[in-house]
């Protein structure tokens, strides 16, 4: 190599370190004029919880935005980056999607709908990571950040395509416009998610070129592993809040829905749609509202199976949680949704002939619970105030493998029973009510114990006012005391029915007769 080859490599090597050595300086200067700017702003009080309306924060975006903007253009070893097709990646980095970047307005003054939609387009971009269920495209965990903002939509916000998974939505609040669809959902993971056209437009609008293997999916699963947490969704008395069709393992944690008229979340097929730590009222209130009485809407509509709800609030909605899927659970659910007497119910469980539900750890108030044709069933540990009960409705007159026990029920004095019957059952097994406790309601159970004392040869005891099922003894032990005399009488069970039971003697003698009753 010549002196003079030499020189010149030198001299690229002094230029290269003095350009990056410029470009440190101004970036190091940028950052001391932000940061005398967010002073500035955080010192004036006056402004303090203005965020929508403020200039300052427009330029302190922009002045964020311009030092990202020469950070980003700059490798670690001074080569330069090629600038990204998302807007975010240029300020915080790839796989979170900031939506005010896609041009979403955080104050709820303007309509955000086509800028959400963009970030969630974008975010179906990404490389896929492999699979999660076959056909399920999983795109890696990608974030769609609402920011802290009030968004205004008018379209339900839906997925690019059906077979992705692996993706969240968190940290904001959506709210219908006044046109928004009476029968739509602020969040729909729908199959039908971004027809032809409307992908058409979101393409020219963002120049996106969407993986073409999510259109035609192979799953019989729409989505899996969809996350929405940390959002207040306001429904504006226009459809709903949630929908979820045929997804599987769908996580709703920390959600405050509202002022929706049908449903706040309906789940729809699928498996294992796990909604927890959540709140859900048509109306907003504490209770006590003059307009309980015309409450509408079911908050919880799972239609589906193998689902959880658990920790959940629900207080106000005609219906608290409607179930027609098997093999939910419920935890912890507080329902003080629409009062029974005006025609409320806080679990209504729809599913003649197969049931497969279990309620615990429950509070159910002024508001119970409907079962109809109840087969596995169990409701336990659970609190009805304000005289809830729970009814068990004839559909087909079977009732097969229910267990309710060790729930507490609280009442008026007006001689409502803990647990009731609606049309005649015929096909009755394994059924046991027992261990509740009531203060101010009727017992009502499948065991009962009672006893009769008295000099004669024919006791009689009536359980009726305690068996939940007329004319219904399938065991009876009894036992007959006598202490006086030296005879020893001869006795037996003579007779059982209409609930009543009937021990004679062959002689009259003072005895006392304790008669133990099972239905099941």
């Amino acid at each position: 190599m010549s002196l003079s080859q030499n020189g010149e490599k030198t001299d690229r090597k002094m230029m290269e370190r003095r350009n990056m050595g410029g470009r440190n300086i101004a970036v190091a200067t940028l950052s001391m004029i932000l940061g005398l700017f967010l002073i500035h702003v955080s010192g004036d009080n006056s402004r303090v919880g203005k965020f929508s309306a403020a200039p300052d924060h427009d330029q302190m975006r922009q002045l964020q935005a311009f030092k990202a903007s020469l950070i980003g253009r700059q490798s670690v070893s001074g080569s330069p980056i090629s600038p990204s097709s998302s807007p975010l990646q240029e300020a915080i980095g790839p796989r979170v999607y900031h939506v005010t970047n896609y041009g979403a307005d955080p104050t709820g003054k303007s309509d955000s709908t086509e800028a959400l939609n963009k970030a969630i387009a974008d975010a179906f971009q990404v490389p896929s990571e492999g699979f999660l269920m076959e056909g399920i495209t999983n795109l890696g965990g990608p974030q769609i950040n609402l920011e802290g903002g009030n968004y205004l939509i008018s379209k339900p916000l839906q997925l690019v395509a059906a077979g992705a998974g692996n993706l969240m939505i968190h940290g904001g609040t959506l709210r219908a416009s006044d046109d928004f669809p009476v029968d739509g959902y602020l969040i729909d993971l729908s199959p039908n998610s971004w027809a032809s056209s409307t992908e058409e437009e979101i393409r020219e609008g963002s120049s996106l070129k969407l993986n073409l293997q999510l259109t035609s999916s192979s799953s019989s699963y729409n989505y899996e592993y969809i996350t929405l947490r940390d959002l207040m969704l306001d429904s504006n008395y226009r459809g709903g809040g949630i929908s979820v069709i045929n997804s599987l393992r769908t996580s709703i944690d920390n959600c405050y829905i509202a002022h929706f008229s049908t449903n706040g979340i309906l789940v729809q097929g699928g498996h294992e749609t796990y909604i927890r730590n959540s709140f859900l009222g048509q109306h907003i209130t504490a209770g006590g509202d003059a307009g309980e009485r015309n409450y509408t809407g079911t908050a919880i509509n799972l239609m589906g199976n193998d689902n959880a709800v658990t920790d959940v609030v629900i207080f106000s909605a005609a219906i608290g949680i409607m179930a027609s899927g098997q093999a939910n659970t419920f935890s912890g659910v507080h329902c003080y949704n629409k009062a029974t007497g005006f025609g409320g119910t806080g679990i209504y469980l729809k599913l003649p002939g197969l049931t497969q539900t279990r309620i615990v750890n429950s509070y159910l108030d002024y508001t119970g619970i409907v079962a109809e044709d109840p087969v596995q069933l169990h409701i336990s540990s659970s609190f009805f105030l304000g005289d809830a009960f729970i009814l068990l409705k004839s559909i087909n007159g079977v009732a097969n493998g229910v267990t309710i026990v060790d729930n507490m029920f609280s009442g008026s004095n007006k001689g409502v029973d803990i647990v009731q019957l609606e049309g005649p059952f015929t096909q009755i097994d394994q059924v046991v009510v027992d261990r509740n406790s009531a203060k101010g309601m009727n017992i009502k159970a499948t065991v009962a114990r009672g006893s009769v004392e008295g000099n004669s040869s024919s006791w009689t005891v009536d359980f009726n006012p305690v068996l939940l099922f007329p004319n219904l003894i399938k065991h009876v032990q009894y036992s007959l005391s006598s202490s006086r005399g030296s005879s020893f009488p001869s006795h037996a069970l003579r007779n059982v029915s209409e609930n009543q039971v009937v021990i004679e003697s062959d002689l009259a003698v003072l005895a006392n007769v304790f008669v133990t009753v099972d239905q099941a």
